[in-house]
């Protein structure tokens, strides 16, 4: 154990002299002597122990050359020519009052080691030189230089942390901060001096917290962690907070370090990102993600009680028109104030959840009885149906919803809103504006739906459309004068099918979109190439769908395709619905306005069919009206559509505007809009749509036979 101890001791020792000579390594040092013996002797000895050294031969070159290399520590005898000792130090504490000088004197120079004194000089070697004396005295001066050098460094790091430091002593009375403390806090240093952290206490953390975290500071001497704090103004802000000990060499705790970060912005921030990840922006309603993860609490909740749980998916009708046609802001908002509707409507424990678009989800946890789910879907069918007034529109709308029930229609989450999403559909089929039960026959009906949707696709990638081309004829001249273009899909296997099944499912999935594109694009290259093959000027009609007109830029993206076709604009004619045009008229007249300055003629189809504001129709950039065929064919069996169409006819000319009617099929018909002054007919009694061929024969047939058809006309 003796002998354990003497090593112990040793290696101690040998390490503090490893560090005196590490320290000395470090050091550069100035020595002044004017006597060269003494000067080169004492010189040899400290070159082979200190960093570096300098010599002077008198004051003057010493100040010089201090000024240029600043040295660690200065040695110095007193007495010299030029400039002594003192005066030089004199100049150079001016300059660096911390400056470490050591004097070397006589025993008899003692008026100039008092003056010495009087500078603040406390360290002296008096001659003969003793050099392990001068060493010792040149070590603590450096370690002096090194320890003021940590304490400046520390001092800077402490006022110019943008963390918040706090020193209090043994009692947890606050001794010291920094300026970043009384930036988060708002007190001022003296403020906080003498107080204790308490002042800073948000009161949302309880007293066994606290009693936590300075147990684990007295056992540990550390803790670190998250904290809420309340700064001057009562601000609460939350907090990276890590507290030290701090002991003595006898391991007695003198003082605590506190190092806070106010992290109010990154939490913030944090929450933000959660939000986002978990929440609809517009809706503020839970999202997919965070709907599943509630159902999936739900059925544990189920099994535990052995009840049911419900999963409905809603649709608004007629959302898409509405958006369509007033703008995404008014749906928006359409969104927003059906959200308060829906959330009013369920209970609490329930959810609603935006999907996306205009689907939502709602999830009822606990169900005794399926009669549960039918009650709420009813409640929510009835708050959509209340009229929306919104931006000066009255809107009305409905919803169509799909239930499915746990477990019966399933077990997870994908498969029971699967069987809502199907259901929904159904309800839709159903007439919309119903809630409909999931049965397992709906997932027939729903592939079947499915594959249609695909079917279109593949049709739009594979040529199976074609355009059918229906004449309209000129009552007055008897001739053909334009043609309206329809769509038709000749499908590989089923043959034709009819618009009726695939203009609707088109209309929903937007495939209307690049539909109508193409459309537009085939239906002016057969107009051009009719022009090259001599045939005389015929107007090429093209029904718009209200998506497809309310794309941004819709009349660059037409006029882009009258350039590559060389197709004239002024022969060009598009049927929109009168709904299309009225709803947001104010907007559609800049989209109309664009449209009419290249030539490109507007008719309103199905006029009557819906509601025209008079004063909005005169100011609309429109060339042609429509005549719905409803009224056409009752022209001869009711007053009221015989007076309905002599009246429209009568307000177009009087408008300046040309009218069309359509389904026109039988001669009294025809009789009837010739006596009222009907500027041209459409219809099976003349031709029913034909595929270029036919159409280009019919026009043939009816050149060559003009004067024939006068007569019959």
């Amino acid at each position: 154990m003796i002998i354990e101890n003497k090593m112990s001791h040793i290696r101690n020792a040998a390490a503090i002299a490893q560090g005196d000579a590490d320290l000395l390594k470090s050091t550069s040092v100035l020595y002044v002597e004017d006597d060269p013996d003494i000067r080169e002797q004492l010189s040899r000895y400290l070159e082979r122990r200190v960093g570096k050294l300098y010599t002077a031969a008198n004051g003057l070159e010493g100040l010089e050359a201090w000024r240029r290399h600043k040295h660690d520590v200065v040695v110095t005898d007193i007495m010299m020519p030029v400039m002594d000792g003192l005066k030089m130090a004199e100049a150079m504490r001016l300059e660096n009052p911390s400056l470490p000088i050591i004097v070397v004197s006589a025993f008899n120079e003692t008026e100039f080691l008092l003056k010495a004194i009087d500078l603040g000089i406390d360290k002296y070697v008096i001659k003969p030189i003793n050099t392990e004396l001068l060493l010792q005295a040149i070590r603590k001066s450096a370690a002096g230089v090194k320890a003021d050098m940590e304490m400046r460094l520390a001092a800077t790091v402490f006022d110019a942390s943008s963390d918040a430091i706090l020193i209090t002593d043994s009692g947890n009375r606050i001794i010291d901060v920094n300026a970043a403390f009384c930036e988060i806090t708002g007190y001022s240093r003296e403020e906080a001096l003498g107080q204790t952290p308490a002042i800073l206490s948000s009161g949302r953390q309880d007293a066994e917290l606290y009693h936590a975290l300075w147990e684990n500071v007295k056992e540990t001497g550390r803790w670190s962690g998250e904290a809420w704090s309340r700064r001057k103004n009562g601000e609460l802000y939350t907090e990276w907070l890590t507290i030290n000990s701090v002991k003595n060499n006898l391991g007695e705790t003198t003082h605590y370090v506190a190092i806070f970060a106010d992290i109010t912005e990154h939490k913030q921030a944090e929450e933000n990102v959660h939000r986002l990840a978990h929440y609809d922006v517009l809706t503020e309603l839970p999202n997919r993600m965070l709907f599943i993860d509630r159902f999936r609490q739900a059925v544990i909740n189920a099994q535990r009680k052995r009840c049911r749980a419900a999963v409905m998916f809603m649709d608004l009708d007629r959302f898409k028109v509405i958006n369509d046609t007033l703008g995404h802001s008014t749906g928006d908002l359409l969104l927003q104030v059906m959200t308060a509707r829906l959330t009013d409507c369920v209970c609490q424990g329930e959810t609603v959840s935006r999907l996306g678009g205009d689907e939502f989800a709602i999830l009822l946890p606990e169900l005794s009885e399926a009669e549960d789910a039918y009650l709420t879907a009813q409640n929510l069918l009835e708050a959509a149906t209340v009229p929306f007034m919104l931006q000066g529109h009255e809107l009305n709308i409905s919803a169509s919803i799909g239930i499915s029930i746990y477990p019966d229609d399933g077990v997870s989450a994908e498969t029971l809103m699967k069987n809502a999403d199907i259901a929904m559909y159904r309800a839709k089929e159903e007439g919309r504006n119903n809630c409909q039960f999931y049965h397992a026959d709906m997932n027939t009906r729903s592939l079947e739906r499915l594959a249609m949707e695909n079917s279109i696709r593949h049709a739009l990638e594979e040529g199976q459309f074609e355009l059918y081309y229906q004449p309209k004829i000129s009552v007055a001249s008897g001739k053909i004068v334009g043609v309206e273009a329809l769509i038709r899909w000749n499908h590989p296997d089923r043959g034709m099918v009819s618009p009726v099944e695939f203009i609707p499912l088109a209309e929903e999935t937007g495939l209307i979109l690049p539909m109508g594109e193409w459309v537009l694009q085939q239906a002016v290259a057969q107009g051009k190439a009719w022009q090259v093959a001599g045939f005389p000027p015929l107007f090429m009609a093209v029904n718009v769908s209200a998506r497809q007109f309310r794309q941004d830029n819709f009349a660059g993206k037409v006029g882009q395709v009258l350039l590559e076709s060389g197709f004239d604009p002024h022969y060009l004619e598009f049927e929109l619905t009168e709904t299309t045009l009225m709803t947001n008229a104010d907007e559609n007249i800049e989209t109309l306005n664009k449209l009419n300055a290249m030539g490109v003629r507007i008719a309103i189809d199905d006029f009557g069919t819906g509601y025209s504001s008079l004063s909005y129709l005169k100011r609309l950039p429109v060339d042609v009206l429509k005549i719905d065929k409803s009224f056409v064919s009752g022209v001869n069996d009711s007053r009221d559509d015989a007076a309905i169409v002599a009246a429209i006819i009568a307000m177009a000319r009087s408008l300046q505007l040309k009218v069309v009617a359509e389904g026109v099929e039988t001669v009294e018909q025809l009789e009837f809009l010739q006596t009222n002054n009907c500027d041209e007919i459409q219809g099976y009694y003349f031709s029913r749509p034909l595929p270029v061929e036919q159409f280009e024969k019919l026009f043939l047939e009816m050149e060559a036979v003009d004067n024939k058809l006068r007569v019959s006309l």
